[in-house]
C-alpha cells in the first residue's frame, strides 16, 4: 500500500504550502492513484513511467497474469521497450495471444491453431470444389436432356392445331379407346358378380 500512502502523503495540506516559497518549488511527482494490473501481480509500486500501464489495465489482471506466466514480467518490458510506442498495443495483444494459446496448447501454442485452421481450408475447399464438379455434371445433363427433347420434338411432324383440334373431336377417335363404354359393350366388360 506504499502508492496510497504516498498519494496520502502529497496530499495532505502543510503551513508551508500557503507560503510564497511553496509555489518555487517544484510539484510532487504524480502518483498513479491505482496501480496496473501488472504492478498488482508483480506487488509493486506502479509510477507514471510504467512501461506497462497503458497495456495492463487495472481492470484486466488476467491478461498480464497470463502474458507473465509464459514470458515473464522483465521479458515483456525489454520487448516492449526495444519497440516503438505506436506497435506495442499490436505486440502486447500478439504476446497475450501466444500465451492463451501456449496454456492451451504446450507443445504447438497459436502454430497449432495456424495448422489446424490450414486443414480446415484445405478439407472446405475440397468439398467446393467436389460440389463444383457436381454442379457442371447436372448442367451437362440438363443440356443433353434438354438436346434429346428439343431433337424428339424436332425429328416427330406436327399436326396443325385445326387437324389435331379434329382429329380428338372425331368419333372414331374415341371407338378403339376401351375407357368409353356403349351399349353393345358393357356386358362383356362388366358379368355380374352374382350367378
Amino acid at each position: 500500500m506504499e502508492c496510497s500512502d504516498s498519494f496520502a502523503a502529497t496530499n495532505t495540506p502543510s503551513s508551508s504550502s500557503s507560503s510564497p516559497s511553496s509555489s518555487s518549488s517544484p510539484p510532487p511527482p504524480n502518483v498513479v492513484l491505482s496501480p496496473c494490473a501488472a504492478c498488482k501481480v508483480l506487488r509493486r509500486r506502479c509510477a507514471d513511467t510504467c512501461v506497462l500501464a497503458p497495456y495492463f489495465p487495472p481492470t484486466d489482471p488476467a491478461k498480464f497474469t497470463t502474458a507473465h506466466r509464459v514470458f515473464g514480467a522483465s521479458n515483456i518490458i525489454k520487448f516492449l521497450q526495444e519497440l516503438p510506442e505506436f506497435q506495442r498495443a499490436d505486440a502486447v495483444s500478439s504476446m497475450v495471444y501466444e500465451a492463451q494459446a501456449r496454456i492451451r496448447d504446450p507443445v504447438y501454442g497459436c502454430a497449432g491453431a495456424i495448422c489446424q485452421l490450414q486443414n480446415q481450408i484445405n478439407e472446405l475447399q475440397a468439398q467446393l470444389a467436389k460440389t463444383q464438379g457436381e454442379l457442371v455434371n447436372m448442367q451437362c445433363q440438363q443440356a443433353n436432356l434438354l438436346a434429346i427433347i428439343y431433337m424428339e420434338m424436332s425429328q416427330s411432324p406436327r399436326p396443325s392445331s385445326e387437324e389435331s383440334l379434329d382429329s380428338l373431336i372425331s368419333p372414331q377417335s374415341y371407338q378403339g379407346n376401351s375407357c368409353f363404354l356403349d351399349d353393345n359393350n358393357i356386358g362383356a366388360t362388366w358379368e355380374p358378380l352374382w350367378t
